[in-house]
């Protein structure tokens, strides 16, 4: 009989401090093929309790094989990490220093002696704290995926005057980048009294080719009323070991990286070797995309004050072509693959512009606000929102993980490197929100019925297609403890 295999610590061999929100501290295990840290200390023997799930025993079986290993390569197969509960409950849980460097030490959380903190009933997020991929369930389902919530742990992995962070920012333009940006400085200095904060100059090739930047609150004051980016960008330029040899040489132990699903497939080879090497350093992916293409999470930021600025331009290219003798109005934007900023803007304008097949002349206006989109200020909600994304990112990191963080289901959570870059959002025409346009518009789908089942056919493809992964799907774990 097929089955699945989720690795467990035994109960004897976990210790969990003494409060009530620091992660269990499993005993050291060094993945397949990498050495074990250097320490000092010898590597604590790996034990495990190898928990075998037959299909039919198990309810839940393809949430967990969707939540570890969507798409998964054998090498990164070391890096996932499920842990089970009751009524179907999988936690798709992040990497921790715990994992691989044994016997670290701990220190209060400064945040518990904060002036701006001492009103909040409860400040710390407790350590069974996760948050559900999916909300909508039915009666009898199985509970389902979920994920660790972000949030300021009582106990944190790192004391204040050891912290030295470095942030970058990659690929292209997008509303709020400079709003992380000054969150991430301001945060650290604020919360946790982080005073060597470095900004890392023209994406990931500034690791090993230009002076890190120091930044402080008071350079970071206003930055966010501006667009762009104050460290400059660029997209390539990354070389794993040139990038990790300069951490580790500079002495960088917070690593936060702002980009999209490429910036963050490279913030995963980043704490790989980081791992490999066994340095106590924590990785923060904070996703940005103004194409909204991020898998897992609800949005990336940016996307509506780019969905505000694609609604003025549509408004503009409306005028025009009212305004004009059988004028259209032809709107280009951006959205690569994905088609949500058309969609969310169309939505919110209700403008289609439409000619029938008539013999006449037309007159028309075509705008292309791709630049001016990307490049402006982000509105009042993506500061909001950028603002918590960094704060989440903060805690994370001095809590000693390495993740991406993003909004699941509107709960801040922090996402495990593999699950933001396997797949991407698009616009599906199967999907309720394409109706919802269609329909508020009037306008015809212009889709034949063939297209429609081709689509419906695309969307049974994938999910087979999940299920026919079974084989790495249920061996991941098992792959992890070096299992054959």
């Amino acid at each position: 009989m097929a089955s699945s295999h989720i690795i467990l610590p035994k109960e004897e061999e976990v210790q969990v401090e003494a409060d009530h929100d620091s992660p269990a501290q499993r005993p050291f295990q060094a993945p397949a093929g990498e050495a074990a840290p250097a320490t000092g200390k010898a590597a604590l023997p790996f034990s495990a309790t190898c928990v075998r799930i037959s299909r039919d025993s198990y309810p839940n079986l393809r949430a967990l094989r969707n939540a570890s290993s969507v798409s998964i390569h054998d090498d990164d197969a070391a890096f996932v990490k499920l842990d089970e509960g009751d009524f179907g409950y999988v936690l798709d849980d992040v990497q921790h220093f715990t994992d691989y460097i044994p016997d670290l030490q701990t220190f209060p959380n400064p945040l518990q002696d904060h002036p701006a903190y001492s009103t909040v009933k409860q400040y710390f997020v407790n350590a069974d704290d996760t948050v559900p991929e999916k909300v909508v369930i039915q009666k009898n389902s199985p509970r389902g995926v979920h994920f660790r919530r972000a949030g300021p742990r009582q106990r944190v992995y790192f004391d204040t005057e050891e912290v030295k962070a470095c942030i970058v920012t990659c690929g292209g333009l997008c509303p709020g980048l400079n709003t992380v940006i000054r969150e991430l400085v301001c945060g650290l200095s604020h919360m946790y009294n982080v005073n060597e904060v470095f900004g890392i100059q023209n994406g990931y090739k500034g690791f090993y080719s230009s002076n890190y930047l120091p930044m402080t609150p008071k350079s970071v004051n206003d930055i966010h009323k501006r667009g762009g980016t104050v460290l400059g960008t660029s997209s390539g330029g990354h070389d794993t070991k040139k990038i990790v040899d300069n951490i580790q040489d500079r002495g960088i132990n917070q690593v936060y990286i702002i980009g999209g699903d490429g910036t963050q497939k490279g913030a995963y080879e980043i704490f790989k070797e980081v791992r490999r090497r066994g340095l106590k350093v924590a990785v923060a992916g904070i996703p940005k995309t103004i194409d909204n293409d991020i898998a897992v999470i609800d949005k990336s930021f940016g996307f509506d004050t780019a969905v505000e600025e694609a609604q003025r331009a549509i408004n503009a290219a409306h005028v025009e072509a009212s305004s004009a003798e059988n004028g259209i109005g032809l709107v280009k934007l951006m959205g690569r693959y994905s088609g949500f900023i058309a969609m969310y803007a169309t939505l919110a304008s209700r403008d289609v512009d439409y000619c029938k097949s008539k013999k006449m002349e037309m007159t028309i206006k075509y705008i292309d606000p791709t630049y001016m989109i990307r490049a402006i200020p982000s509105n009042a909600s993506d500061n909001v929102y950028c603002t918590l994304l960094a704060h989440s990112a903060i805690h994370g990191a001095m809590a000693g993980y390495s993740f991406t963080v993003g909004m699941v289901n509107g709960r801040h959570a922090y996402i495990p490197f593999h699950r933001v870059t396997s797949t991407r959002n698009k616009v599906r025409i199967t999907d309720r929100m394409w109706a919802r346009l269609l329909s508020s518009t009037n306008q015809p789908s212009f889709l034949s019925q063939k297209d429609i089942d081709a689509a419906r056919e695309a969307d049974k493809v994938a999910n087979n297609k999940e299920d026919g992964e079974d084989t790495k799907k249920k061996s991941a774990s098992a792959l992890a403890n070096g299992e054959k």
